[in-house]
């Protein structure tokens, strides 16, 4: 019986609070953020005065901003600023700073003299990318001559020595074992050992 007249009780405060809201936005206008906390607040009295439950406290007000902005000093900003100095210090290498020379150009006792910088050694132009074809197999032609059964991702070539394949590649020896082959221009010199299809 007691839970009964709760669940009233409580149906009662939860109509009263919805009727406070649908009249409220049936009427209101645009309303302050004071104005819209008092509303507020006057609900939540009428929902405890219908449970029998203290109301909560009321929300404090926004503290008010500060009337005075503390004023921004322009004319340090006008000011020079130290440059920054060149030490010579190399952040990406991990060694000691040479120890500086003495004034007057002499090196004193126990003093090496710098050497100059080596200067760096041409390089060489990068050869041919290596030759991307697999030795699978070997055939025979008519008069025993030994063809090399080649592939890559985009197909089988044959071809025995001196022929051209794919029109890049010139084979220069064919065995049993491995094939010998070049680019057309000489560079690029390999020996590809059969691999039997194995990728």
């Amino acid at each position: 019986m007691e839970a009964s007249r709760r669940q009233v009780a409580l149906l009662a405060a939860v109509l009263v609070v919805l009727a406070i809201v649908v009249s409220w936005q049936s009427t209101r206008q645009e309303l302050t953020p004071a104005e819209y906390s008092a509303a507020m607040s006057r609900s939540a009295r009428a929902a405890a005065d219908v449970l029998g439950t203290p109301a909560a406290a009321p929300a404090r007000p926004r503290a008010a901003a500060p009337e005075q902005i503390p004023a921004v000093d322009l004319a340090s900003l006008e000011r020079a600023q130290p440059e920054p100095s060149d030490t010579g210090r190399d952040p990406f290498r991990f060694e000691a700073a040479p120890a500086p020379a003495p004034k007057g150009g002499l090196a004193g006792p126990g003093v090496v003299a710098p050497t100059p910088p080596q200067p760096a050694a041409p390089l060489e132009p990068p050869g041919p990318p290596p030759i991307p074809l697999k030795f699978i197999g070997i055939a025979r032609q008519g008069q025993g001559r030994l063809l090399a059964v080649l592939r890559d991702e985009r197909g089988i070539y044959y071809g025995a020595e001196g022929d051209v394949v794919e029109g890049r590649y010139r084979i220069l020896r064919v065995s049993v074992e491995l094939v010998e082959m070049a680019y057309l221009d000489g560079r690029g010199r390999t020996s590809i050992p059969l691999s039997g299809g194995r990728p």
